[in-house]
């Protein structure tokens, strides 16, 4: 089953209806260090913030065509944060010059109800995972650098197993429509970030949960 490439953007508030433009890449654990020495240089927190969330991937199925997928997350580190609901649009394919992946992104915080109502409303879990990692921030432009575990035992955030040797590292806008001029700011910085790393607009056909 295609979906639209995989985003761990971590619960530090949200904004409502924007477009997220995204380039992602990975470095390896061992080359972690180095990657955030880079990251104090180039970006205007010197010390980055820190995140673990947990996030539970549902789905809504429908007569036919794809299912429609929501994202709740929330923070292990603050337990009496918000929850946040996230909708990820398809990749916009417009202009194949762009530099980003572009996708609706919508972004709303919840009640700790959330799952529940879910539930409810006819969605079922998909799948979950716990994400934790560091969160830099370049003007408009946020890198998050995140490990990904899976959880062994639903609903069990404690037991869990690190999907790989590597670190997921994305960066991304949210801005309105049409601001493809950011794309060019972000092609710029993740220049700065190789050899390290190589952030690429994802291919989301190669995308699969």
């Amino acid at each position: 089953m295609e979906a639209p490439p995989v985003t761990v953007m971590p619960v530090t508030g949200g904004t409502i209806n924007m477009m997220e433009y995204l380039l992602q890449g990975s470095v390896l654990d061992q080359a972690l260090e180095s990657l955030l020495h880079r990251l104090r240089g180039l970006c205007d927190n010197m010390e980055p913030e820190t995140f673990t969330d947990h996030e539970l991937v549902y789905l809504l199925k429908g007569q036919q065509g794809n299912p429609f997928i929501l994202r709740a997350r929330r923070s292990l580190s603050h337990p009496k944060s918000p929850w946040h609901l996230r909708y990820l649009g398809q990749p916009e394919v417009g202009d194949k010059s762009r530099h980003a992946l572009v996708r609706n992104c919508v972004d709303v915080a919840a009640s700790h109800s959330l799952p529940e109502f879910l539930n409810e409303m006819g969605f079922r879990m998909d799948h979950e995972f716990v994400a934790n990692g560091h969160i830099f921030r370049k003007g408009a432009m946020k890198v998050v650098v995140s490990k990904l575990s899976r959880i062994l035992v639903p609903g069990n955030t404690e037991n869990t197993e690190r999907l790989s040797l590597s670190y997921l590292v994305e960066l991304s806008v949210s801005a309105p429509a049409g601001q493809d001029t950011v794309s060019e700011d972000m092609r710029s910085f993740a220049e700065q970030l190789k050899p390290l790393v190589h952030l690429e607009k994802i291919d989301p056909s190669k995308q699969r949960h």
